[in-house]
């Protein structure tokens, strides 16, 4: 809890709703350390997975 709520700056609700994996990448380990989001791969990722209203 230190870590998310003091290191990354999470509100409780948000760190509770990470799974392990996000808190994981979010701290820099596993196959997801180094790297980035760019406009592209968000742009991408928006139009496979879009938001249902």
């Amino acid at each position: 809890m230190a870590f998310g709520i003091g290191e990354l700056g999470l509100a409780p609700r948000d760190l509770w709703a990470m799974t392990p994996r996000e808190l994981s990448a979010a701290a820099g380990f596993g196959n997801y350390a180094g790297t980035t989001l760019d406009a592209l791969k968000l742009h991408t990722l928006m139009a496979r997975f879009p938001d249902q209203v």
